[in-house]
């Protein structure tokens, strides 16, 4: 269940209720933190309700304020970013976990996704697509930027073997026609919103969509359904 709050801001006579996503900033870089902070305090809709300088502190953070999202660095003292990612996903109602940082070395991605994390960002992607990020995942959907995606596929179609093309291809053909359609928008990076406006559906029916995915395509997120879709075309 979301902890995200409502909260009313006052226009005049009139009040707007709207959702609030509480996020906290996990980086030993006191200048990032604020930056960050500095960013994600120009949205209305997510308020900043702590800064931790290492990954113990986070997790302590994220115990008290019960944050939506924790956006968390990886090399950082006394508890790096991984360990501190883990610990979140043991807690009985985890936050979503959104890994920034400077390093886009491949098994960075792949070891936080394993820890549990929903989004990998660059340090220098733009604010507004961080911002975007923590919307994205506080609503539980997954966010990964494209270039760390396109190497994610990359290093892990490298060393398949030669056959990988039609064991992909075997998978994707257990699928529906309009479950095909799902998987290439999110092959192609798409966000659940997007799918939902290029196929002319709800954004729910491409969640449940997705859902029937995971399944029929044996697969735990999104990156694996883009490999299938990549190898299936290569």
């Amino acid at each position: 269940m979301s902890r995200r709050m409502e909260t009313a801001n006052l226009m005049g006579s009139h009040a707007t209720l709207g959702p609030v996503t509480k996020v906290v900033i996990v980086d030993d870089d006191a200048l990032v933190r604020s930056g960050l902070a500095l960013i994600i305090g120009g949205a209305e809709d997510i308020d900043v309700v702590g800064q931790a300088a290492d990954g113990r502190e986070g997790v302590e953070l994220v115990k008290q304020h019960s944050p939506d999202v924790v956006l968390m660095d990886i090399r950082m003292p006394v508890l790096n970013g991984l360990e501190a990612t883990e610990q979140l996903a043991a807690l009985a109602d985890p936050p979503q976990v959104i890994v920034l940082t400077t390093f886009d070395a491949d098994d960075y991605v792949v070891r936080a996704l394993a820890a549990g994390a929903s989004g990998f960002l660059l340090k220098d992607t733009p604010p507004a697509e961080i911002v975007d990020a923590i919307r994205k995942v506080s609503e539980g959907e997954p966010m990964l930027s494209p270039a760390v995606t396109r190497r994610l596929i990359q290093r892990v179609t490298a060393d398949r073997e030669p056959d990988r093309r039609r064991g992909a291809q075997e998978k994707l053909g257990r699928l529906t026609e309009r479950e095909t359609e799902v998987a290439e928008g999110v092959g192609q990076g798409l966000s659940n919103a997007d799918i939902a406006a290029q196929l002319h559906m709800s954004v729910p029916t491409v969640k449940a969509h997705i859902g029937r995915l995971f399944t029929k395509l044996e697969v735990d997120n999104r990156v694996q359904i883009a490999i299938l879709v990549h190898d299936a075309n290569s």
